[in-house]
């Protein structure tokens, strides 16, 4: 009579139950992760909006008829990424008058659920958040 070699199915249970349960722990902290890379990705692209902005008072003495959203007269793409792909953050102008701007960057898509919500820049260059879960402040977040 021959020994035969392998594994047990119970040996094989162990193994997937093992593998789960370092998942179950790896994913939610990879999800974040992410996260954190795309709003400093947004983060970035706030800052080069406020630089935009300024160029367009530069030449316009003004910031009220400053646009985002990509057509042909506005000054910067309305959506992080900046470079395409799927959109994580809406970049809005919240507010501009003639002599100051507030800009905002909401969460959207695979985005939605970070816990920093709204990430907002003012002329300024005051950096806070809206809508943030978890008590969280701007130092955080930015």
């Amino acid at each position: 009579m021959q020994k035969q070699y392998g594994f047990t199915l119970i040996e094989l249970m162990i193994v997937i139950a093992i593998i789960a349960i370092l998942v179950s722990i790896a994913y939610p902290s990879y999800q974040d992760q992410v996260r954190s890379s795309r709003r400093a990705d947004c983060e970035g692209a706030l800052l080069n909006l406020a630089n935009a902005m300024e160029r367009f008072y530069t030449s316009n003495n003004t910031f009220a008829t400053a646009t985002v959203g990509g057509g042909a007269n506005d000054i910067f793409p309305g959506q992080c990424p900046i470079d395409g792909g799927t959109p994580t953050y809406n970049l809005t102008i919240s507010a501009a008058s003639g002599s100051a701007y507030t800009l905002q960057a909401a969460p959207t898509g695979p985005q939605a659920t970070d816990k920093c919500g709204k990430l907002t820049l003012t002329s300024t260059g005051v950096k806070n958040i809206k809508d943030a879960n978890g008590g969280l402040t701007p130092a955080d977040c930015w």
